[in-house]
């Protein structure tokens, strides 16, 4: 597929030098930041080339929201594209030969998104305007002169993969998807149709599909984990990851011809994505390294690494190439760091930086390193994790802590940059982001420990990641809660609920409560996974109901004892807005503390600025009066009366 380069933006996250008092330095001052300071950093994504390489079409919520912006190549203002204050807006590419630009959105976090083209003349049309279908851009072809898009406006379960005329805006179908695959990349000659099937959440059986013989040559012989990766521009061989007989995925080639096949890259961690750019002289590798992205550019000529800018404590997250290779933009950050997106000329070495998207009136020494530590679990498995140390902590001025859970269940957090996660570290709160048993990047093994145990084995890792902040000196035991999104939010709801003892405190971000119901509710379009995650979690029409209620807080809201905070938006298609309205209500009954925050313009996520600041603050807020036990409520009022729901 040409100029489809793998991108992988991993979707899931310093000790300051104090001196002891002989030393006659005193530590210095840490400014506490308003999360409207923390919420003016801009978050920059995409980056596709003009034709003439003088203008990168980014995404930007700059505005509040996301809309789609230009800027330079070698640095100068942003232009702003759309000018939405309601839907968000993102950037997929330029047209290969004009400036005509290609950009998607949904209905405010529906996931219903659909592809428009900016014209020339200014005007936005929908060219994928079946209502309630899906579009996703694939790529464009050879000859410029068509995209490739899935759609599910045939079956809304499947899939199918359509070509569509730059001119006239005109499709067709390439491939009709009748037995569940998922598209996962096609050959410049359109010869070749790259297709996986789920088998489970672990593993996936990769098959190539021949338009011309209309054969399908299933690529793994065992049962693995297999992605495609990209097609070489010769249309001979295709690029896989698989981890077959290994622990982590690695590259490999398969002649399409001789059906032989190669190992490529093998590292002593996931290589997670590889694409060559569009005349196929480099080939780009990201390798999912501890938790932290890892990026080597090949030179296919000699397989080797070429030379890329170092940019001192910081990593380089992302890349991509323009159509005629001459220029990459890079996006660079880490977690104590905001991504900055900067271009880089291969020719000339030329480098610019194009974005400051860290706030001015932050400055970046306050803000925390993560270090990644690994603590043993009660049956001694080695649990690693993400850990923010606040400047100001110490043995004499210990802090609270919050226990943070990713989402997923599969998911991992990682050394990236979060505002929420910076703003409570600003603000005195430790945070362990715990990547519990289940979690992905640490082999095959761990990632299916926790099936058919969710809320068990891997609640007792949150459990444990509590009992290792607890023995730090910096941390105060007695003020350590538990907080997470989808199912950290489910996992938030598990731990008061299965182990209300624990922790002190739950702040639950659209969490599930009742996974008979999110199971039996999972979108249409999810179908192609929901064997999978049957398998996994339990099967909701089978004998597996009776555990899936079992851990089920929804069904056990009698034994929360500690005040909690939950988070919801009401345009979330993946944990419905009753599990949170029904979840609130049963705490309730038991006289517990709980603050309900509804949006009603939000889906699975928060996206808009305005209701990020609104989430973050009321999250600080409600953690300072029932964790710091600041605001504590005067005598004769109660805490239930001081807290009330709210909706947006």
């Amino acid at each position: 597929m040409k100029k489809s380069l793998v991108l992988l933006c991993v979707s899931t996250i310093l000790f300051s030098c104090k001196e002891d008092k002989d030393t006659t330095v005193a530590q210095r001052d840490i400014e506490n930041y308003t999360i409207e300071q923390f919420m003016d950093n801009e978050a920059i994504s995409g980056g596709s080339f003009s034709h003439d390489n003088s203008t990168l079409l980014i995404s930007s919520n700059r505005s509040g929201i996301y809309n789609v912006y230009t800027i330079p190549t070698k640095g100068g203002e942003m232009t702003p594209i759309t000018a939405s204050d309601s839907t968000s807006y993102f950037a997929n590419a330029y047209f290969p030969d004009d400036n005509r630009m290609l950009i998607s959105a949904d209905g405010n976090g529906d996931e219903i998104s659909h592809l428009y083209v900016r014209e020339l003349d200014g005007t936005i049309t929908d060219i994928t305007p079946i209502e309630g279908a899906k579009a996703d851009f694939y790529g464009w072809s050879k000859d410029d002169k068509y995209l490739y898009y899935g759609s599910n406006k045939r079956n809304p379960k499947f899939f199918d993969v359509y070509k569509m005329s730059i001119d006239g805006y005109t499709s067709e179908m390439l491939y009709q998807n009748n037995d569940g695959m998922n598209f996962s990349g096609i050959s410049e000659d359109e010869n070749y149709f790259a297709l996986s099937k789920t088998v489970n959440t672990n593993d996936s059986d990769l098959f190539i599909y021949n338009a011309t013989t209309k054969e399908t040559t299933k690529i793994n012989e065992t049962l693995s984990s297999n992605s495609a990766q990209d097609f070489s521009k010769d249309n001979n061989t295709f690029y896989y990851t698989t981890d077959e007989g290994s622990e982590f995925s690695y590259l490999m080639s398969y002649n399409l011809d001789t059906k032989e096949k190669k190992k490529v890259v093998e590292k002593s961690w996931d290589v997670v994505g590889s694409g060559f750019t569009s005349d196929g002289n480099y080939m780009v590798v990201y390798v999912n390294e501890d938790g932290k992205n890892a990026i080597e550019v090949l030179d296919t000529k000699t397989m080797k690494p070429i030379e890329l800018p170092n940019f001192e404590g910081k990593s380089i997250t992302s890349v991509r190439f323009s159509d005629d290779e001459k220029w990459m933009r890079m996006y660079v950050g880490g977690s104590n760091s905001p991504s900055d997106l900067y271009s880089y000329n291969l020719e000339t070495k030329e480098q610019h930086k194009l974005t400051n998207v860290l706030n001015d009136a932050i400055n970046p020494e306050d803000l925390v390193t993560a270090k990644v530590i690994r603590y043993k679990s009660f049956d001694g498995t080695e649990i690693p994790a993400i850990y923010y140390l606040p400047h100001q902590a110490s043995a004499e001025n210990k802090v609270p802590a919050m226990v943070w859970v990713h989402g997923g269940p599969g998911g991992q957090t990682r050394q990236n940059f979060s505002s929420l996660m910076q703003y409570m570290v600003n603000h005195g709160y430790a945070v362990l982001a715990v990547n519990n048993r289940g979690s992905s990047g640490y082999g095959k093994t761990f990632f299916q420990m926790d099936n058919k145990n969710h809320g068990e084995k891997d609640l007792q890792d949150c459990v444990e990641g509590k009992n290792w902040l607890a023995s730090q000196p910096q941390i105060d035991g007695d003020k350590i809660g538990i907080i997470g999104g989808s199912y950290g939010g489910y996992m938030t709801m598990a731990a008061l609920t299965y182990a209300p003892e624990e922790f002190d405190v739950g702040v639950n971000l659209f969490g599930v409560t009742n996974w008979m119901r999110t199971l039996k509710s999972i979108p249409p379009y999810w179908e192609s996974f929901r064997e999978a995650l049957y398998d996994e979690l339990g099967d909701p029409f089978s004998a597996d109901s009776v555990r899936l209620k079992r851990i089920s807080p929804l069904f056990h809201t009698d034994k929360v004892t500690k005040p909690l905070i939950v988070l919801q938006g009401a345009k979330d298609p993946r944990v419905l807005q009753v599990e949170s309205d029904e979840i609130v209500a049963g705490v309730r009954q038991n006289g517990v503390p709980v603050e309900y925050v509804l949006f009603d313009d939000e889906g699975h996520g928060f996206i808009k600025k305005e209701n990020q600041i609104e989430a973050y603050s009321r999250i600080l807020k409600f953690l300072d009066t029932h964790l710091k036990n600041e605001n504590a409520p005067i005598d004769g009022e109660t805490s239930s009366e001081m807290i009330e729901s709210e909706t947006k």
